[in-house]
């Protein structure tokens, strides 16, 4: 099997129905590049994101899973911007040919690109050490795009779900035996859920809004260094699982903090647009919680303990030295 029949088999084939129901994809797989008609009135929102095997995700990792994994944290930066997704490109670096390996990949590739609602729109192929690339893009209104650098001083700071999940179960990758609440921290690890819908709501809303990739302190810190502004957080305000909790003990409030990769969604709005922003939320399944203010004094200040202390904004990097 070459290259060309890799994508035929795995990637174009099972791909044809997606492709031909979305309307703005004028041609998909099969061209030197793909043709996107962008709708009036919109502008186009595009991220890249890409998993290395030993960095992102341990080399036994089962092929389903990591289809999942990169798939949903690539979305994740279109719910970020509130954008509704439409289609991706993959890039496949693979060490060998494993039929098996592509099949498992790419049958939950296209389950997960169903579920999220977007189209694999072409992509490459090459030999290497095992990584994996996907750029997604989707759709906004025309200047409506949820941006980092738009908090605004006496916001209210909010967050999407539970924080720390994903960590709990990247703590558990080497366990055999897993209980049941254990394994959903380990779906939760593998299978992030991108919070599109969240995102579609709250952008009504919201004046700036970021997913959680690194960390809530490292993100958030993305916020206010845009914004030129700082923070006030709420130590008891953090939503943390009870499955969580119960395997990081003592650690539980530290990963909540900086356990990264759990791609719920940061955001600032008016302390005055809550009510309305609640009632817009009602029937939706996601929770949202205050977990603290926009203040003018630069950096974060974590209420612990009956004292305001501050604290590093810590989370993952690449080239971190120190």
């Amino acid at each position: 099997m070459d290259e060309f029949s890799l994508i035929k088999q795995f990637f174009e084939q099972p791909n044809a129905a997606a492709d031909k129901d979305n309307l703005h994809l004028l041609k998909g797989i099969g061209d030197d590049c793909a043709v996107l008609r962008v709708p009036d009135g919109k502008d186009l929102v595009f991220s890249l994101d890409t998993l290395v095997e030993g960095v992102h995700f341990p080399h036994n990792a089962d092929a389903a899973e990591l289809a999942w994994r990169l798939l949903g944290a690539a979305v994740s930066d279109l719910a970020a911007m509130g954008a509704q997704p439409n289609n991706f490109t993959l890039a496949l670096t693979l060490p060998s040919l494993d039929q098996n390996w592509l099949q498992r990949f790419s049958e939950n590739l296209a389950q997960a690109a169903s579920q999220y609602h977007i189209t694999l729109a072409g992509g490459d192929t090459t030999k290497g050490p095992l990584t994996l690339s996907a750029q997604v893009q989707g759709f906004v209104d025309r200047d409506q795009a949820l941006l980092r650098n738009a908090a605004k001083l006496g916001d209210l700071v909010c967050v999407t779900g539970t924080l720390g999940d994903s960590r709990a179960g990247l703590s558990l990758l080497d366990k055999e035996q897993l209980n049941a609440a254990q394994h959903y921290l380990l779906e939760r690890y593998y299978r992030p859920e991108p919070r599109v819908a969240t995102g579609l709501i709250i952008k009504a809303f919201a004046n700036a809004c970021i997913d959680i990739s690194d960390g809530l302190l490292a993100d958030l810190g993305h916020i206010l260094s845009q914004s030129q502004l700082g923070a006030k957080l709420l130590s008891d305000a953090i939503p943390m699982s009870s499955q969580m909790c119960d395997v990081a003990g003592d650690q539980a409030l530290q990963w909540a903090l900086s356990g990264g990769e759990d791609f719920e969604l940061c955001f600032t709005i008016p302390k005055e647009a809550w009510p309305s922003m609640q009632q817009a939320l009602q029937g939706h399944h996601i929770k949202v919680s205050q977990i603290g203010e926009i203040v003018e004094q630069t950096g974060i200040q974590l209420y612990q303990n009956n004292i305001w202390r501050p604290v590093e904004k810590a989370g993952f990097n690449h080239f971190q030295t120190t």
